[in-house]
């Protein structure tokens, strides 16, 4: 991918008026048809090396022309014999995508040389000739068709010069992409690795990703899962007609990244994933990516949500969208779009499972940027599309692209699924204990979703909180006139005065995996009397979907005194000893509690997720960083569990440092309180700030993860 010379179109014989002739191309091996013209070309330098790098498509390599529409790009034909004569040699091209050009769907352009070459269409200029060289200056308009291009000439008869791919551009103020900051440019286009926010709202925790939407094959994967959609399949020119768009493109995309209804990249689990890979265990996009075209493109196995977020915001950057994964932490799966999150509790506080509504810990999706011209204007900017197979949209399982604008002023009837995602971020939970004889009693809980909304800062390795884009602030004069509008009838009415009895939940700092230690719940008696109550207080292993799983803590005290205006703390002791066992590799505890007063009857609930914390993975790089020199990095974790880890792994990858592939570092055991330690040696490609991302697993302690920015210089 990285060789130093520009395609070379080679056309081997003498043209001969009105005899048309089969001529070979030499690099490429395709057969040429030329008739006779006002020039004998002898080949045609696509000149890709400096066109990429001035297309910022220079990391894809130089082998292969790649550039952006809306602007130029350079050619140079090399004539056996005459001359370029202006005014007098005429000559005129056609650029063609998808399997039947036609210049009504704008996959066929027929344009002429001219004096100067237009920036709003299809245009070719010569830009200089000396002696046997002409060298041409070709411009796509930048609301041309992306994909992969073929440039003939025509003179008489024609010649092909060449195939290019054709990309979105987001530095040209044409396209329907463009972006005016340089630094958010280079981030959200440019920069191949990133943090994804994981966690919970209280302890938000990150991930670096791998994106290498500049690796190797990545294009091609990105292009071949455009040609794999059912819309495509179905009605080629069609599809092809409408890829200048990227609303479009990113709803295509938004539904192959998942496999429900198609050929798409992602199967996607909550489950149990012996059979595949872990979600948790993969580093980035590029082997996702690949296995897939690998396998012709059969689906990988597992994604979960910002495993799916991930490998889209790589195909959007890879064609030119500028892209970022988003984190929304109390995230609301409104099944049945009334605004509403029903959850159900028996008495003893166990969750029972009665709808489809949930609220996960956290939900990833990627936002792209791209003006609307189908919404009213005002609604341009970022806008979110959810590629986490949840609901059906138009019949599809995909999500968006909708306004985040939108989101925030409450337009649900703007396309694309404004009131899914507006109730991810907006619905309301109400709880209710279903007793014994089936009769049910609404409890009293607080609890807002849509919190604090995360993305990766412009340039830095910290947390940017976007909330504020997505919705006013609460309690707000603006967030009630958007309720209305989005007639949220529940979020509307007044809040009940406060019973006498409060019930939280609180927690330690440093709850560790591997540790003992005490979590509490809090009961305040705000009355004048004293109050005779029955508390249970449990904890149970989850996923960050919201499913619970094995118990690993309990306590029920039937008859608990609290004086009037007093405070009590109920310890619940959490010893890794029964948790372990139970935990998934996803690391939460759900804790619930529930207080029911015996002489009002009044019910109370408190809930909340607690992360254990894993060991952190230590990377020290040995030597001076430098493009094309080796290097090596030692990699530790210590166990800090009482018992051996069996089976352990690192894996290890890095954008233009590992060559596209995971370097993977078993080792047989490590025993308690010891380090688990190894050295992989690999050469970095690129100059520049650089991510190695590392992955640890084992039979007890999975999915650990770390990174270390690595300044590799030339």
């Amino acid at each position: 991918m990285n060789g130093t010379n520009s395609t070379a179109t080679t056309l081997s014989c003498k043209v001969q008026k009105q005899q048309p002739t089969v001529v070979q191309n030499k690099q490429l091996n395709h057969p040429r048809i030329t008739t006779m013209a006002a020039l004998d070309i002898e080949r045609c330098e696509l000149e890709c090396e400096i066109n990429n790098f001035g297309h910022r498509t220079y990391l894809n390599g130089r082998d292969r022309l790649i550039v952006r529409r809306g602007q130029p790009f350079t050619i140079t034909l090399h004539l056996r014999s005459g001359q370029f004569q202006p005014g007098v040699t005429t000559f005129s091209f056609v650029a063609e995508t998808g399997p039947c050009p036609c210049e009504s769907a704008g996959t066929k352009a027929e344009f002429s040389l001219s004096g100067a070459v237009d920036l709003n269409q299809w245009s070719a200029a010569v830009s200089c000739h000396s002696g046997n060289t002409v060298s041409l200056s070709i411009c796509s308009p930048p609301d041309a068709r992306i994909g992969r291009y073929s440039l003939t000439m025509t003179q008489g008869g024609s010649t092909r010069l060449g195939d290019f791919i054709l990309l979105f551009n987001p530095w040209c103020p044409g396209d329907s992409v463009y972006m005016e900051d340089e630094e958010e440019l280079k981030e959200y286009v440019l920069t191949q690795d990133g943090l994804i926010f994981r966690g919970t709202e209280k302890h938000i925790t990150h991930c670096a990703w791998n994106f290498g939407q500049f690796e190797p094959g990545i294009l091609d994967a990105c292009l071949q899962l455009l040609d794999m959609n059912p819309k495509y399949l179905s009605n080629a020119d069609q599809d092809c007609s409408k890829r200048n768009d990227p609303i479009y493109v990113s709803r295509v995309v938004s539904a192959m990244i998942n496999c429900n209804d198609d050929k798409g990249v992602l199967a996607g689990n909550w489950g149990d994933c012996s059979d595949g890979v872990s979600p948790m265990s993969w580093n980035g996009s590029v082997e996702i990516l690949r296995n897939w075209c690998g396998s012709y493109c059969q689906p990988v196995k597992y994604g979960q949500c910002w495993v799916f977020a991930a490998v889209s915001c790589t195909v959007l950057r890879a064609l030119g969208i500028p892209s970022r994964v988003v984190t929304n932490f109390l995230s609301a799966h409104d099944s049945n779009s009334n605004l509403i999150i029903e959850r159900y509790y028996d008495e003893n506080g166990t969750i029972i499972k009665k709808t489809r509504d949930s609220i996960w810990n956290f939900h990833c999706w990627v936002e792209s940027w791209m003006t609307r011209p189908d919404l009213k204007p005002g609604f341009d900017g970022w806008q979110a599309s959810d590629p986490t197979p949840q609901e059906r949209s138009e019949g599809v399982f995909c999500c968006g692209p909708i306004s985040v604008k939108a989101i925030k002023e409450g337009e649900l009837t703007f396309k694309y699924d404004a009131p899914f995602v507006f109730a991810e971020v907006n619905a309301d939970v109400v709880c209710w204990m279903q007793r014994k004889d089936g009769s049910q009693e609404k409890l009293s809980f607080f609890n807002r979703v849509g919190q604090r909304i995360s993305t990766k800062s412009v340039g830095k390795d910290v947390r940017e909180d976007i909330t504020h884009l997505y919705k006013y602030p609460e309690g707000s004069e603006e967030e009630r006139h958007v309720f209305e509008k989005a007639n949220h009838q529940n979020k509307l009415l007044k809040p009940k005065p406060a019973p006498g009895l409060h019930l939280k939940i609180k927690v330690t700092e440093g709850m560790r995996n591997g540790c003992d230690f005490d979590v509490y719940a809090v009961v305040t008696n705000n009355t004048p009397k004293p109050k005779l109550c029955r508390l249970m207080f449990c904890a149970r292993a989850a996923r960050y979907n919201s499913t619970v799983g094995e118990e690993c803590g309990m306590k029920d005290l039937l008859n608990m005194q609290i004086p009037p205006n007093e405070e009590k703390q109920i310890p619940l002791r959490l010893n890794y000893s029964k948790y372990c066992e139970a935990i998934t590799e996803d690391n939460l505890i759900k804790l619930v509690a529930l207080l029911i007063d015996y002489e009002t009857k009044d019910a109370m609930l408190a809930v909340r997720d607690i992360y254990l914390e894993n060991p952190e993975i230590k990377i020290k790089i040995l030597g001076e960083p430098k493009q094309d020199r080796q290097l090596a990095a030692e990699i530790t974790l210590k166990n800090p569990l009482s018992e051996p880890l069996q089976g352990c792994l690192f894996c290890v990858e890095g954008a233009n440092l590992t060559d596209g592939k995971a370097i993977q570092e078993p080792i047989a055991s490590v025993s308690p309180g010891q380090e688990a330690k190894v050295k992989v040696y690999f050469t970095p490609k690129q100059s520049g700030l650089r991510k190695l991302v590392v992955d640890f697993n084992s039979n007890k302690l999975r999915d650990v993860k770390g990174y270390r920015n690595i300044i590799i210089g030339k």
